[in-house]
């Protein structure tokens, strides 16, 4: 069987799995893998880090600092991966595997160059960047030579997440977290040999980070080369249109947004936090990294729910739109509800895995944890629909909903609730930002399983 053939096989049994399966199972299957991806790169991030504390208070700092030039070139692979995969999910149910293919090429030529102009810019300007970025200068030393590193790797860094959000939207899942995880877990294991066999320090490190990054995305591409999935990508597919390129970043801008004010608001936090001492940012840290594991499971199911709906809706069988969209939002808010009142109920067991010794600390996380928790069963309501609408390629709504939580509400709330209340203002102010978050996405949610009723009923009277 040639590679076309053995394709269009694979194209049509995944076209037939995706509008067929059933869809609470088939959101599951589809973002379990999202979710075990991100639990790798988490654990490899704090694998790294663990590594490099042997080398000093200044090496552990730079790795702070780099890890935000880092969330840049992550931000670049997802925004084109994601306004790319909003399109080919669409593109997919409705058969049209051409503009699907041109695409995806497309989004892989534009991230290598996306991500190769940023390194050019970032390595020309490298020290007053990472200044900018907090790099002390005791610290600016050990994070020049991890940035460099990382630098050189990124067009293949970014380009990654453009292929596993490719990947995601043809409802290969378990390929992208294959591709993933390979580079993580081989980051892990030959982090200790560059750093302290080869007695490299922290530009061991970066460059473990770099090789494995880049090996991750040469798995992730090999999967098209060797002609998989129902998408294919050729040399000769790149396209010229400025239309396409556009299309890419237009679609790509929620994910943008989302990116860029989440590390605005982690900065301002801080800012703020740092107003009642150590304990403040400490405290507020730890609950952090709490939240963050619980949103793995919410943003496994949602990039789930992603390809789902997007080939059902090119597909155009809504009464699966509504069923699937239905099913996501039930699912993701009795997980969000169940670890939110094991997290109320445990909040000081949680906060003292910690194994902080600091009584202030441990006050502060507590109830900035439990005010958390008790918001949490609304978060799936503003995740799921912004997601939906991203999907659903309606850019202005989808950015509207994703600058909502960190931008429209938290950063003023942060800003205005400690000065005034003290430090119970900096403990709600993200809970606050949730709860007027849920009133605006609450309408939009609303909205959508009201439009796609009436396409649903109307399909069905046509027939």
């Amino acid at each position: 069987m040639t590679k076309p053939q053995a394709r269009g096989l694979a194209a049509s049994r995944t076209f037939e799995r995706m509008t067929t399966a059933p869809v609470a199972g088939l959101v599951l299957r589809l973002g379990v893998p999202t979710m075990l991806s991100m639990l790798v790169t988490a654990l490899y991030n704090t694998a790294s880090t663990y590594y490099v504390s042997y080398l000093g208070t200044s090496a552990v700092g730079a790795m702070g600092v780099v890890f935000a030039l880092q969330m840049i070139i992550q931000a670049i692979g997802i925004m084109i991966g994601q306004g790319c995969a909003t399109q080919t999910s669409r593109l997919l149910g409705a058969q049209n595997y051409a503009r699907a293919n041109t695409l995806a090429t497309s989004a892989v030529f534009a991230v290598l160059c996306a991500g190769s102009l940023f390194a050019l810019l970032a390595w020309a300007f490298v020290d007053a960047l990472l200044s900018v970025m907090g790099a002390t200068p005791t610290i600016l030393p050990y994070a020049r030579q991890y940035a460099q590193a990382v630098l050189l790797a990124s067009p293949f860094m970014a380009g990654a997440f453009t292929l596993n959000n490719i990947l995601r939207s043809e409802g290969l899942a378990l390929v992208g977290m294959i591709g993933l995880a390979a580079g993580g877990l081989l980051n892990i294991a030959v982090a200790p040999v560059f750093i302290f066999v080869l007695d490299a320090g922290i530009a061991g490190a970066a460059w473990a980070t770099a090789l494995c990054q880049t090996l991750s995305f040469f798995v992730l591409l090999s999967h098209y080369m060797r002609g998989k999935g129902s998408i294919a990508m050729q040399p000769s597919w790149i396209s010229r249109s400025a239309a396409v390129y556009v299309s890419l970043v237009k679609n790509g801008i929620p994910s943008l947004t989302r990116n860029v004010l989440g590390a605005v608001a982690a900065s301002v936090l801080n800012l703020m936090a740092g107003s009642f001492g150590d304990a403040g940012v400490a405290g507020m840290s730890i609950v952090g990294r709490v939240m963050m594991i619980t949103a793995a499971a919410l943003i496994g199911i949602g990039q789930g729910f992603q390809p789902v709906l997007g080939y059902n809706w090119g597909a155009k069988k809504f009464d699966r739109v509504k069923k699937a969209f239905d099913a996501t939002l039930l699912m993701s808010t009795v997980v969000m509800t169940s670890l939110a009142c094991l997290g109320f109920i445990f909040a000081r067991e949680v906060i003292g895995f910690f194994e902080t010794n600091d009584p202030e600390v441990f006050a502060v996380a507590v109830l900035a944890l439990k005010f958390q928790c008790a918001v949490a069963p609304l978060v799936p309501v503003n995740v799921i629909g912004n997601m939906t609408y991203q999907v659903l390629g309606r850019t202005t709504i989808a950015t509207l909903l994703a600058s909502t939580r960190q931008g429209l509400f938290f950063l003023p709330m942060i800003l205005l609730l400690p000065p005034t209340f003290g430090l119970i203002g900096l403990q709600s102010a993200q809970p606050l930002a949730e709860v007027g978050s849920f009133l605006i996405c609450g309408w939009f949610v609303l909205r959508f399983r009201h439009e796609v009723s009436e396409l649903a009923a109307h399909k069905i009277s046509e027939c």
